[in-house]
Order: structure tokens, then sequence, then C-alpha cells
């Protein structure tokens, strides 16, 4: 994370917990890394929040982390919206380039989730982004035949992640006056950051 305590939620009471749960259940994906005998590994993985401080996420039983999550500590990464700074934005000289971005570090312990919890934790994934596509009706895990659900769930190993510490970065040019701000949240929208430019006009102070 970002050493500056600028970029931390600290300084705004009423963004914290409700923010970070926030970019878990809107982008819905991340990275979630481990230092296994066999050397660092990441896995790129769907994820959902369980609202009461637990992750939980799948993969495949063929993953080379899989065998070995079951009771260590991992860390998992959001990454949220970002959007290069150009310095021609900042209208006052001395300016250098920066890259404004929000992202999400959940530190803690894992543990292997039963077969109840595996289907549980699927069928709550599933039923969220379903319900995100305008047309048509849900897909529903009960849309396949038996035999080839119980083939994908006996591939597939679930996981759960107790947060013990949450850590993020909000850079969000804290750092400069309001004005500049403006104007890099404006150069930003321009280029297309919609998003990144929307919390520089919502979040930064």
């Amino acid at each position: 994370m970002h050493p500056n305590s600028a970029y931390r939620h600290g300084a705004r009471a009423d963004v914290g917990r409700a923010l970070m749960e926030t970019l878990i259940e809107e982008i819905g994906f991340g990275m979630v890394f481990a230092q296994t005998p066999d050397g660092p590994r990441v896995a790129h993985v769907p994820l959902l929040s369980t609202g009461d401080g637990a992750l939980q996420f799948h993969l495949s039983r063929g993953n080379a982390m899989a065998k070995y999550l079951d009771g260590m500590t991992v860390l998992a990464v959001i990454n949220g919206p970002d959007g290069y700074v150009s310095p021609r934005w900042y209208g006052e000289p001395g300016q250098v380039p920066t890259w404004n971005y929000v992202a999400l570090e959940l530190e803690g312990r894992v543990r292997r989730m039963d077969a109840e919890g595996l289907t549980g934790m699927l069928e709550a994934l599933t039923a969220r982004h379903e319900a995100r596509i305008a047309a048509g009706e849900p897909w529903r895990m009960d849309e396949l035949a038996p035999e080839r659900l119980r083939g994908l769930l006996a591939g597939t190993i679930g996981f759960e992640l107790e947060v013990l510490a949450w850590r993020e970065t909000l850079k969000l040019s804290q750092d400069k006056s309001a004005e500049m701000r403006a104007r890099v949240a404006e150069g930003l929208e321009g280029e297309g950051a919609h998003a990144i430019a929307h919390l520089m006009r919502t979040l930064a102070p």
C-alpha cells in the first residue's frame, strides 16, 4: 500500500469499511497471493464477501495453490478504478506524471470449505452477477444436468479467508489543491476514466 497516510480512509471516518465492502461487491474479482512450498504463487479469482469479515473464493482442484491453502495466511488484492495523470492537467509548472488508483489488500487465514459451503458460495456468486445482466432470465446452477454439476463440483475447492487486516489505498490527488484536483478529474474524464474521476470528486477532501 502507498505510504502516504493521506491516501487512507482514516481522515474520512464515513468512508472506511463500507467503501471497502463496496469495492469487493462492485468489482467482484481479485488476486490471492500465497507463499507455498513451491514458491510464491497467485490465483486470479471471483470474490464474495460474507458481510461479516470473511471473503470466499474457489479454485480448480488442479490449481498449483489449492493443495496448500488450508490453514495458510494469504493476501487478497482487489484493484479498483485507476488512471494516468498527466502533468499538463495541473495548470501549474513543476509537476510530474503519476497514477491515481484505488486498491484494497485483505490479509488473513484461509480455511477449506466443505461441499455444502462450496455449493452455497457458487449459488450466491452466480445469483449476484446474473442479477446485473439486464436482459433475459438469470441462469441458475440447477439448469445443469445433475451428473454435470457433480463433476464440476468435484473438480472445485472452496475457501474462506478470515480477514484479519484491511489495508486500502485511495490515491485521488489528495496532496493537491481543490482546484488542481478538479482539473485532474476533468482530464481523466476526458480520457474515458470516468470511475476514478467520479471517486476524486466524491471521496477526496
